[in-house]
């Protein structure tokens, strides 16, 4: 058993992270133009124009908050004089919303997907597996936020996030991964297995994001008679 938590928490965080890696690099290089979402809009826009948004929106505090709960140590948050109380309060309604929000968009956009033809038929095969993935993950951390701030028996802030950050120092600390409830074993061997398949999956359009659309000045359009007018004057 303990060559198996040494595999699973030491060693198959990092083969995950090569192929994440290697696999977006030669996505990159190999296709670059079906780095894409491959937007099924023009099948269906109605449930899109909902769950889209609620389901990204969800996604984004989702991520956000396991940024600040894996990265920040718990004794900097007791320094800023936020209470442990507050922080489970906080996580609850914050995290629980956010993860319900991603929850729901999630199903919407599955059953659209389902119910649509055309959606369906436009379906890549690496959705068959990424959604049940991407859904396992979700509800596994839901149910871990929930019940962990509600019950208060586990602190994951001693045990998971120590075990992230123990990874970036390349010395994983297996015992506090392998001590941890099963919900958040679950919620991260599957959230692995989603970065796994992020490079060959329509997940990475993440990566093709136009972020350059924020900076760039904006498209001036006139119309035909503007330059009839101007024409016409010279």
């Amino acid at each position: 058993m303990r060559h198996l938590q040494i595999a699973l928490w030491g060693v198959l965080p990092y083969l995950v992270l090569v192929l994440f890696v290697a696999g977006s690099l030669w996505r990159h290089h190999y296709d670059r133009f079906g780095m894409t979402t491959r937007s099924s809009q023009l099948h269906e826009s109605r449930l899109l124009r909902v769950a889209g948004p609620l389901f990204h929106y969800g996604l984004l505090f989702v991520i956000a908050g396991h940024v600040v709960g894996l990265l920040v140590p718990e004794q900097l948050t007791e320094d800023m004089h936020i209470t442990e109380s507050l922080y489970r309060a906080n996580a609850l309604v914050v995290g629980g919303l956010a993860g319900i929000a991603a929850v729901a968009g999630l199903t919407v956009l599955l059953w659209r997907r389902l119910r649509t033809r055309a959606v369906r038929l436009a379906s890549l095969r690496s959705d068959r597996l990424v959604y049940p993935v991407l859904a396992t993950v979700l509800l596994a951390g839901l149910a871990a936020t929930l019940l962990g701030s509600t019950t208060g028996t586990y602190d994951y802030r001693l045990g998971v996030s120590v075990w992230f950050r123990s990874l970036f120092e390349l010395e994983p600390d297996v015992p506090a991964m392998a001590n941890a409830p099963f919900l958040f074993q679950v919620h991260t061997l599957f959230g692995m297995a989603l970065f796994a398949l992020w490079p060959f999956s329509r997940l990475v359009h993440a990566f093709a994001v136009p972020l350059g659309y924020l900076v760039r000045p904006y498209v001036v359009y006139r119309s035909r008679s503007t330059f009839a007018g101007r024409n016409g004057t010279r």
